[in-house]
């Protein structure tokens, strides 16, 4: 989860930095962040007109731009030839129901997130009908804390 975290600081939106990373045979395979599609201008340079809007959270999403970290990184693995079935997603929160229908069609097994982030029971319940394991990353507490 800290490789996910190093991850994150690559988005390229303003609003938020979610990253994810695919895990195959103990070994990392992919990852992704959310920001704007390939060859589009940065979130950050005006490219997505949501983000550079004063919109609220959770408002307006149909004008935003941004591919979504685990989208990103399932693209990414089939961009360069890279089977991601039976795979581990991490990521640095939950996943939307879109992300979630993208995560059970790749074949992804499992999916370790770590803040709850909009995590709708449509998508837990959909996870649980695909058999794709899901389940929250609690930080162990350090030794002596």
């Amino acid at each position: 989860m800290d490789i996910t975290h190093v991850v994150a600081h690559r988005s390229n939106c303003c609003r938020r930095h979610v990253a994810a990373i695919i895990v195959r045979d103990r070994r990392i395979i992919s990852t992704g962040y959310n920001g704007t599609p390939r060859g589009v201008d940065n979130c950050f340079e005006g490219g997505c007109p949501r983000c550079a809007s004063d919109s609220p959270s959770g408002e307006n999403l149909g004008d935003c731009i941004c591919a979504h970290a685990e989208e990103n990184a399932i693209v990414q693995a089939a961009y360069h030839g890279i089977a991601v079935r039976d795979g581990t997603l991490y990521v640095t929160i939950s996943p939307c129901l879109m992300c979630a229908k993208m995560i059970i069609n790749a074949g992804i097994l499992e999916v370790v997130y770590e803040k709850e982030y909009h995590f709708s029971e449509q998508t837990k319940a959909l996870f649980t009908q695909a058999g794709v394991i899901c389940r929250q990353f609690i930080r162990p507490v350090p030794v002596g804390e």
